[in-house]
């Protein structure tokens, strides 16, 4: 580390390259959402008109990975990275904060089952707290019903921040001891970011927004461990 009287260092990453893009609005997200669990088969959906940027979107966020390259993240048909997830489970007590640490791994969440994911860059960032979560709770039932088992909502970020974003974000909480804290759609803390790596989602928002390390934005269908459909924001870069 940086010792006493030592001047402050530069960053000492090479200059990235930066690509400038918008993310896409409400309903265009809702109509993803829609076409892609209920249509009659994968072929049926055309995900470029659904994912393409809007020059009405407030939120604009320039972004690299993390080596300062383009994205070559996972690929339909192939099989998720197998991780472990650190996340707080309910408990039966009545402390103030009636958790513990419970490790769920990839295969705890996915092996067998049909899922959706949707990644974001941040809790608390505007549009994922505006339009993204908010759309995915209004259709779980929806969602569920297409044969899907599970909605999990995950960034990078720890169990805490999430739990607290669902909480402002007024999701219906579950309070039955090992529950993930939600009725609906749970939300999935990568705080180390491993998942995210291992999907080659990775990347750096550091010019605008001082982020670090988060995830490129992202909605998939994850059937027994295998990505049986993967939606990328566009451009990714």
């Amino acid at each position: 580390h940086i010792k006493e009287g030592s001047p402050v260092r530069r960053d000492p990453l090479p200059a990235r390259a930066q690509s400038v893009l918008s993310f896409a609005s409400s309903a265009s997200m809702l109509r993803t959402m829609k076409t892609m669990l209920l249509c009659t088969g994968a072929a049926a959906f055309s995900g470029r008109a659904a994912l393409r940027a809007t020059a009405s979107s407030p939120l604009r966020m320039a972004a690299t990975t993390a080596a300062g390259g383009a994205i070559s993240h996972i690929k339909e048909g192939e099989t998720i990275p197998s991780v472990t997830f650190k996340t707080r489970t309910r408990i039966d007590s009545d402390v103030e904060n009636p958790f513990d640490w419970k490790d769920l791994t990839s295969e705890d969440l996915f092996k067998g089952k049909r899922c959706v994911i949707f990644s974001l860059p941040g809790a608390f960032t505007p549009t994922c707290s505006s339009t993204h979560l908010p759309g995915f709770e209004s259709k779980y039932e929806e969602i569920l019903a297409q044969g899907v088992d599970e909605v999990y909502c995950l960034s990078v970020n720890d169990a805490f921040v999430m739990r607290q974003w669902g909480l402002a974000q007024g999701l219906e909480e579950d309070k039955t001891p090992g529950s993930l804290g939600f009725k609906k759609v749970k939300l999935l803390p990568d705080g180390a970011c491993l998942f995210t790596r291992g999907m080659g989602m990775s990347c750096v928002w550091d010019s605008e927004r001082g982020f670090g390390e988060r995830s490129w934005r992202y909605s998939a269908v994850i059937n027994d461990m295998k990505i049986e459909k993967l939606f990328v924001e566009q451009p990714a870069i």
